[in-house]
């Protein structure tokens, strides 16, 4: 059996007071003079419905709570702005980055979140708020600021750490290229797609809520998101540069292969070359015959004999001191 969704309700009034807890009846709009931070994880149809009946939320906007697979995107209803946000975080082998998607409502006095795992943003500027309930007082859009800009950073570290891999395979590819390091290009630029396609609509949902003059975020407060769209910038440019040495780093390796390829085959080129007149002298004193044109009983000559040792020595000699000085070995 499933378990409950986990709600969580903080009220922080005109003073800076802040008050949590985890009363189900306080799933409401607050009252005057209250902002209420209102935070649902891993959701359920009775939280859902909770909300549907207590705030009136719109249901396409509560269907999309239900199926977590939304691009990010701001859609502006008459009571409230849905907000849908991505972050990011490695798995723990390192080899997958999970997209964790935070769904927002913003009202004037109130902030809903709803996300189906714990999500460190959130919980860092949750335990920011209650220590510092003053903060609250410049209204549920600069919480949600926060919030969003905590998400957002979350990006930054998580291209760090990718960063100093892709540097290392650089390294790796350059110097001594493995079927490792073949393996090590493809999971991060898979890693490195999966974060571009999901924030590459950021971009767009971070305009929206940057531009002056709408009706939930303010305009003190939109200058804000105006910073966050510059952090969301600065990531795509980032994984934009990365993907680009990951390219450069498989045509290096792909080209130290092939040029590992070339030395074999020139190598293996050079015997053959040097065996193969050895293959005819062999084969031409191995001629099953008493006697030849000049030389009677030929087979039984000491002269024929050293001539053709001689021969199997000074030709690969002499073949090898011309590819020498050629500059082919």
């Amino acid at each position: 059996m499933p378990s409950p969704a986990v709600i969580r309700i903080m009220d922080v009034d005109a003073r800076g007071g802040v008050k949590v807890g985890t009363d189900e009846e306080s799933v409401r709009p607050p009252p005057a003079g209250i902002l209420r931070w209102v935070d649902i994880e891993d959701q359920d149809e009775p939280s859902l419905a909770l909300l549907r009946e207590r705030f009136e939320f719109h249901p396409l906007a509560l269907e999309d709570c239900a199926h977590f697979d939304q691009r990010a995107k701001v859609e502006e209803y008459t009571e409230s702005l849905f907000v849908v946000t991505h972050g990011v975080e490695l798995s723990a082998e390192e080899e997958t980055v999970d997209i964790l998607e935070l769904h927002a409502f913003l009202g004037k006095q109130y902030l809903v979140t709803v996300h189906t795992r714990p999500m460190r943003s959130v919980e860092a500027v949750w335990q920011r708020v209650m220590s510092e309930g003053a903060l609250a007082r410049r209204g549920a859009d600069y919480v949600y600021y926060l919030v969003a800009d905590a998400t957002v950073d979350v990006f930054f570290p998580v291209l760090d750490q990718i960063g100093d891999r892709v540097e290392a395979i650089e390294t790796s590819v350059l110097e001594n290229p493995t079927s490792d390091d073949l393996a090590e290009i493809f999971v991060l630029r898979r890693m490195l797609t999966t974060i571009r396609k999901s924030l590459s609509p950021q971009r767009d949902a971070f305009a929206l809520l940057s531009k002056r003059g709408g009706t939930h975020v303010s305009d003190r407060t939109s200058v804000y998101f105006r910073d966050v769209f510059d952090h969301v910038a600065r990531i795509s440019e980032s994984i934009d540069m990365q993907r680009d040495m990951l390219g450069n780093c498989l045509d290096a390796y792909l080209s130290g292969i092939s040029n590992r390829l070339n030395a074999v085959m020139k190598s293996l080129t050079i015997l053959s070359s040097i065996f193969l007149p050895l293959s005819f002298v062999v084969g031409f004193f191995g001629q099953n015959f008493d006697d030849l044109p000049f030389f009677p009983h030929w087979m039984h000559s000491d002269v024929v004999m050293w001539t053709m040792i001689g021969l199997c020595v000074a030709i690969p000699v002499a073949m090898m001191v011309v590819f020498r000085r050629s500059g082919w070995w």
